[in-house]
């Protein structure tokens, strides 16, 4: 009765607040981009967007597998040298063709995007020249030897230069210089309502089944449904956990449901001698950042009960995690656990840190990211409470408030997710945990600002193996190795769910993408 109350609500909402369909497809998202521009943030959900638009080196499928994308194919000459030809007959949407220079110009340009929130300088942090033989080959020399780099500058999306250069974010939002060579044409962004988008006749791969894609952004779980249920769109993600059963049972409608390599984890800031909401017990700011101190960081791992969260909030809708790296990806650490809840110990190492009474403590999340977010900030907060520290407060902000504060370093305590976008841990490992170096272009995604220089020395080892399952081992071992001392907290590994009419499907995988194209027309 709960569903049912709730979407009647809902639906009168939705009904009144969604346009009739007209699209060929119509998809109801529960997170908008950010931006068009496919290089201001490499956050899901701006790539989600952006793979519509744009394309990319390589590709890579529903479970992160590489293959050719505008690189047809690609070579080693020596160690530190690489040479790549590009697809030919490639166009961009204007009809102009995609060349050498416009790769060059991309990768150059991922540096160079103001005020991005979470950017791509890592992936091209190797590259030490880069060279155009001619239109369709390039020649890139990297610092030292990089065995991955095709997987990370691979991911960088690629750009006209010619409709790019001396433009700003804002022109992409526009549409002006929203000209890709992906399966869609960008038509029109309206914010926080819809995008949309149309079938490019010309592009070099498989042709886009639908013509006519519209993607409309339904944050809220229940408007999200009773859009679904009414009619409006074809297809949603992010189904609410508590819905997947009855969605499974409804005539005409089915759920695809499946593991992701999305991690969720709370992070624990280490930027400064004094930790944003952290305080004494009486509420006055605590000289030092007791997140310093890798005991502390345990202790508070040893509060959490992984399973309940899992079992309660997310309605089995997740894997309890203790490393960031899912299963199935290169590098995951097969013998490394989730902690499980303990108490005593948490008390023990609270007080050996020197805080046997606890401090005070304020969780931050986002409320719109992910299935949850809202209130699993809440239930971290209860176990906290639980487990000796004193919760000052719980908040919960849209993600298009809070992504850009936690990037800044204004929470000392909070929820966040990295999502796995390669075959490997690797890119991982380096944006989330290695030492923060911008000049170095590491640790892009190191909100916390974590460091560990025989975990950065070991990182760095494993990427320069050209041997894949050696460098595998590596990776597992290095992992091992940083989260003996705690340097995020991972809580568990995201199950997805999508629910759609009968006669569509869409293929799930590690990468969790809602995309058109990977929806298909069945029987």
């Amino acid at each position: 009765m709960k569903f049912l109350r709730r979407t009647a609500l809902a639906a009168l909402l939705a009904a009144a607040a969604l346009p009739a369909q007209a699209a060929d497809l119509t998809i109801g998202r529960a997170s908008e981009q950010s931006s068009i521009d496919p290089q201001f943030s490499r956050t899901g959900n701006n790539q989600m967007t952006a793979t519509m638009i744009f394309g990319r080196l390589a590709d890579f499928d529903e479970n992160l597998q590489m293959q050719p994308g505008l690189a047809e194919s690609w070579k080693n000459l020596d160690p530190l040298t690489w040479e790549i030809s590009l697809r030919p007959g490639v166009t961009f949407h204007d009809g102009s063709p995609f060349t050498a220079d416009d790769v060059i110009f991309s990768l150059e340009r991922t540096d160079e995007v103001p005020n991005s929130p979470a950017p791509f300088t890592d992936m091209v942090s190797a590259i030490a020249a880069m060279e155009k033989l001619d239109d369709h080959t390039i020649r890139i020399t990297t610092n030292a030897p990089a065995p991955t780099l095709m997987e990370d500058i691979g991911r960088v999306f690629m750009v006209s230069k010619a409709a790019t250069d001396g433009m700003t974010s804002d022109d992409f939002n526009s549409g002006k210089a929203a000209i890709g060579t992906g399966p869609y044409k960008f038509i029109s962004w309206s914010p926080n309502e819809a995008l949309k988008l149309e079938g490019y006749d010309g592009y070099w791969g498989d042709k886009p089944d639908f013509k006519d894609v519209e993607i409309r952004f339904i944050s809220n779980d229940a408007a999200r449904v009773s859009a679904l249920l009414s009619g409006a769109v074809d297809l949603i993600d992010a189904v609410p956990p508590e819905d997947i059963g009855w969605f499974a049972k409804t005539e005409g409608m089915h759920v695809v449901s499946t593991a992701s390599g999305r991690v969720i984890y709370l992070g624990l800031s280490m930027r400064g001698d004094q930790a944003p909401g952290v305080t004494d017990l009486e509420g006055n700011p605590l000289p030092e950042n007791p997140f310093r101190d890798a005991r502390v960081r345990k202790a508070i791992s040893l509060m959490i009960d992984r399973e309940l969260i899992v079992d309660r909030i997310l309605g089995g809708s997740g894997i309890p995690a203790g490393q960031i790296g899912a299963p199935g990806l290169g590098g995951h650490a097969d013998d490394l656990g989730p902690d499980g809840r303990d108490v005593e110990k948490a008390a023990q190492l609270l007080a050996e840190a020197g805080y046997p009474d606890g401090f005070g403590i304020t969780l931050s999340s986002s409320n719109n990211r992910f299935p949850g977010d809202a209130d699993l900030v809440q239930a971290l907060g209860q176990m906290l409470a639980r487990g000796g520290l004193k919760v000052n407060g719980v908040e919960a902000l849209p993600y298009n408030v809070y992504s850009k504060a936690a990037t800044n370093g204004d929470y000392g305590a909070f929820v966040f997710s990295l999502g796995a976008s390669t075959p490997t841990t690797a890119p991982l490992l380096l944006s989330l945990l290695h030492t923060y170096d911008k000049d170095a272009k590491k640790g892009s995604f190191n909100r916390v600002r974590f460091s560990d220089p025989e975990f950065d020395a070991a990182l760095d080892v494993a990427m320069q193996e050209f041997d894949p399952a050696k460098r595998n081992a590596l990776l597992a071992d290095a992992t091992v190795m940083v989260f003996a001392g705690e340097p995020v907290v991972p809580l568990y590994w995201q199950k997805v769910h999508w629910a759609m009419k009968d006669g569509l499907s869409i293929k799930g995988g590690l990468a969790e993408a809602t995309l058109p194209q990977a929806v298909e027309k069945v029987e």
